[in-house]
């Protein structure tokens, strides 16, 4: 059975080093290319037409500004408008890497950790830099619910502390290992499969289980990159509220 590791490998196409780093054009830099461009021609003929009676792309192009701009006004308020271009354009970033990767022979990007990191560490940092810009010191009151006893301050402050460096953790921890672990499934199935057929007859009928089981899966990881896609620019909208209007 063919390792199923084996498909999050990162395979360098261009190779460069400057000095001892290693800045190599890989295959994650490839798709993410791809998805930076598919996105970019699907959204511009979408929006090209200007019809007043919109095509299938222009309307489903429409139907994204529309969810997008509802999640930002339901989660962050009419303040939150600015963030509209980042939240966009982090729904698709997020959402071209984990649906591409389900293409034969696809890389998906979003399924190391490194690159959910970078993502949940720029919201990160746009929270405290935004919040310290608008609210001063103050944005510090942030770790301390009102009427919060004297006494249990010390407590309250550090759990709180803690609840808001772990923010970046489980953003970006929660969308690379659902990427994986949905693709490892997908894999294992499918060399099930492959594996069947060497059993003559009899594993072409066997091999038909796992398949249908493969068939199941992938509808259902196409639904989990959306969803995934989904949880990751409402909690970045949640999260920069905290820059705008503090919590407590």
């Amino acid at each position: 059975m063919a390792n199923p590791l084996k498909q999050f490998e990162i395979q360098p196409i261009v190779p460069l080093h400057i000095g001892n780093i290693d800045v190599s054009y890989t295959n994650s830099s490839l798709w993410m290319t791809i998805g930076v461009v598919v996105s970019i021609v699907m959204l511009t003929i979408a929006v090209r037409p200007h019809a007043l009676i919109p095509g299938r792309l222009q309307m489903a192009s429409e139907m994204l500004y529309d969810f997008i701009a509802s999640m930002i006004r339901e989660n962050m308020g009419p303040k939150g408008r600015k963030f509209f271009p980042l939240i966009f354009t982090l729904f698709v970033v997020v959402m071209m890497g984990n649906s591409l990767g389900l293409l034969p022979f696809s890389f998906t990007y979003t399924s190391h950790i490194i690159v959910t990191v970078a993502l949940a560490l720029m919201i990160f940092a746009m929270v405290i830099v935004l919040g310290l810009i608008k609210h001063g010191l103050h944005f510090f009151t942030l770790f301390v619910p009102p009427s919060t006893p004297m006494w249990l301050l010390p407590l309250i402050f550090t759990l709180e502390l803690v609840s808001f460096f772990v923010r970046p953790v489980t953003l970006s921890v929660r969308l690379f290992a659902n990427m994986m672990a949905g693709h490892i499934v997908l894999k294992v199935f499918a060399a099930f499969s492959v594996s069947a057929l060497a059993l003559g007859t009899a594993g072409w009928i066997a091999g038909l289980v796992p398949m249908l089981f493969n068939s199941i899966l992938i509808g259902f990881e196409l639904l989990i990159a959306y969803l995934q896609a989904y949880v990751f620019a409402v909690l970045s909208c949640i999260y920069l509220k905290d820059a705008l209007e503090l919590e407590h």
